[in-house]
């Protein structure tokens, strides 16, 4: 990935950089008739993360963004507190290392005992009680306009990335109204959602004008990350499982998916959706987008 130019045209911030020599290996290989066939497939690497003097976590990531990544999982995990002041992060990228130095005090291995393996792709893990904190969480009460919906997947579905190069990822695009602003992309959407909020972290972006686009499903773990960061709507091309659904309604967030063309379901926050496009001014899906998305 790489700062999009001023001259972007779709506005990004942060885009995908799909050529990036780290990102994927080509590898060489036969196709269904036996013939040689070279793809181009992702590199995951382990990263781990120090919080001061203390082991946190070794993640399996694509490797760009460590920094991001290592703040984000830290302040989504609730181990970055609000009254600290993060005074360095240090990446090693010989030991595949990122530590994290505030001026505070580390003291988490009670929380660090009680971990869940979250059903994000390259399994993430979360530490104590998945749902800590969500009760003091009050989302802003967002208009989700359809035009802004169909204006962002359209833009996003045309974006390089990884995604249609090599498939076999995640990415996650934080947005604000039609406009896409940092495309991140992983093996594990959890990753993806982590940079976007370490990059939020970092620049002190406000979260209750935005909406987070997914190419993952819709689970429990994305409703719960996108709550505490305090986003109020959440949108993908996938589908749902009935205790994300049930998340969101509780804590009013707003949950969009299966955006597919000019489809789109709402399970969460319907009162919230402006309807002021016509679907069938919009175009189906392309068949390349179609076959790529498939692969993730």
């Amino acid at each position: 990935m790489q700062l999009a130019r001023p001259d972007d045209p779709d506005g990004y911030v942060i885009a995908p950089d799909p050529k990036a020599p780290r990102l994927t290996r080509a590898v060489e290989g036969v196709d269904q008739n036996g013939a040689p066939a070279a793809i181009r497939v992702v590199e995951e690497r382990p990263l781990t993360i120090f919080l001061n003097g203390q082991e946190i976590v070794t993640a399996m990531t694509i490797g760009d963004y460590p920094e991001y990544l290592a703040l984000g999982f830290l302040r989504n995990q609730g181990m970055l507190r609000a009254d600290e002041t993060v005074e360095r992060v240090d990446f090693d990228e010989d030991l595949d290392t990122v530590v994290v130095r505030t001026d505070g005090q580390t003291t988490y291995e009670e929380k660090l005992k009680k971990k869940t393996r979250t059903s994000g792709c390259a399994v993430g893990t979360v530490f104590g009680d998945m749902m800590e904190g969500l009760e003091a969480v009050e989302l802003p009460d967002l208009a989700v306009r359809a035009s802004h919906l169909y204006a962002l997947a359209s833009t996003i579905n045309r974006t390089p990335s990884l995604y249609l190069e090599a498939g076999a990822i995640h990415g996650t695009v934080l947005c604000q109204g039609d406009r896409p602003l940092v495309y991140m992309e992983d093996v594990g959407r959890h990753n993806a959602v982590d940079k976007i909020a370490g990059w939020m972290f970092s620049e002190g972006v406000s979260p209750g004008d935005k909406l987070l686009y997914t190419t993952g499903r819709l689970t429990s773990e994305m409703v719960i990350k996108t709550a505490l960061m305090g986003i109020p709507a959440l949108a993908s091309r996938s589908g749902f499982t009935a205790w994300g659904v049930e998340i969101a309604r509780e804590v009013g967030l707003t949950l969009i998916g299966r955006m597919r063309g000019k489809r789109f379901v709402c399970l969460s926050g319907a009162a919230r959706l402006v309807r002021d496009a016509d679907p069938e001014s919009v175009p189906e899906e392309d068949a390349r987008h179609r076959r790529k998305g498939a692969q993730a």
